[in-house]
């Protein structure tokens, strides 16, 4: 993807469409497109339990987002009926990026929105983000 994108300056982010396998939730952990993201120390931080986080099947991820494979984006809550939680990487939205980048429903395309504008949209889908230091509380 970067080879394509790198010219657009600001954030570009990753998104790992997760589920709880206890629970049976369900997380949307949006990063840094280049963040390494190792789920037995994110579900300790998230309080689900060292593995209990697993990707969730596709299904799942028509379901809930209404997108497919490779189309995860915190930009489809609208979609969610509230059995989502979005995780989100501080380092987007603090980082003083003029832009923070996802896809739009396809990963044939990029988009990208102010931090403030993106905040404002994922709280209009009625969901509050919880936001994560990966760098500080993640090792």
């Amino acid at each position: 993807m970067m080879p394509h994108v790198q010219h657009m300056k600001g954030a570009h982010s990753k998104n790992l469409f997760l589920k709880d396998k206890k629970k049976k939730g369900f997380w949307l952990v949006t990063v840094l497109h280049d963040r390494q993201v190792n789920l037995n120390e994110l579900g300790k931080k998230l309080g689900v339990g060292s593995g209990n986080l697993r990707f969730a099947d596709e299904n799942a991820m028509l379901e809930k987002l209404r997108v497919g494979q490779g189309c995860a984006t915190p930009l489809a809550l609208f979609c969610d009926q509230g059995d989502v939680r979005l995780v989100l990487d501080a380092a987007l939205l603090q980082g003083g990026h003029e832009k923070v980048y996802f896809h739009p429903m396809t990963n044939s395309a990029t988009m990208g929105l102010s931090p403030d504008d993106f905040l404002k949209f994922v709280r209009s889908t009625g969901h509050e983000p919880i936001i994560v230091h990966f760098d500080e509380d993640i090792k």
